[in-house]
């Protein structure tokens, strides 16, 4: 196992560390949206798995030791966050801010937004199971549950847009079944 200070992902999401192309989480995350599209080797970085990623086999994997420090810092699930929340902005998606729960809604720019991953096939949806699983393997379950919930409403309404594949991965990911 991997001592958790040597990590690469501790030290990316804990220290300010840069990923296997020199850039931060604070860097990345400054992105706009374009960016966020065009680049495919940072959601690894952002939302790590235990399996190592085709599209960027660089990218350090997750292990015990790494779920463990990620649910013992509430530094790091804050940063994790960050990477969430900048993620939901770039699907056109919102917490309610009004509801008593954790609720994500779709956000004023969600047409527009939704033009860039709401068909078939897309790679995002491979980049929104990734959010999900990984959300769940570090601690926030509340964030998992809630983008799978928006997720769900989105498919219900546009189910040619969204495979029943696609959406089983999607429920897969968030339940931790995958």
């Amino acid at each position: 196992m991997t001592h958790p200070a040597a990590n690469p992902l501790i030290a990316f999401y804990r220290d300010g560390a840069r990923d296997d192309r020199g850039r931060t989480l604070a860097e990345i995350l400054a992105w706009d949206d374009d960016r966020l599209e065009d680049v495919h080797d940072f959601i690894q970085w952002l939302f790590p798995l235990p399996e190592r990623s085709g599209a960027n086999p660089s990218a350090p994997t997750l292990d015990v030791a790494t779920i463990e420090a990620f649910q013992a810092s509430r530094e790091m699930r804050e940063r994790l966050r960050q990477s969430f929340d900048r993620m939901l902005r770039f699907y056109g998606l919102a917490w309610d801010t009004g509801a008593a729960a954790a609720v994500i809604v779709r956000a004023p720019n969600f047409a527009v937004r939704a033009q860039n991953w709401l068909w078939p096939m897309n790679h995002n949806h491979l980049r929104i199971t990734r959010i999900l699983r990984s959300t769940l393997l570090l601690g926030l379950e509340a964030e998992s549950k809630a983008l799978f919930d928006a997720l769900n409403a989105i498919y219900r309404e546009f189910p040619t847009r969204i495979s029943a594949r696609t959406h089983a991965f999607w429920s897969d990911g968030a339940s931790g079944n995958s």
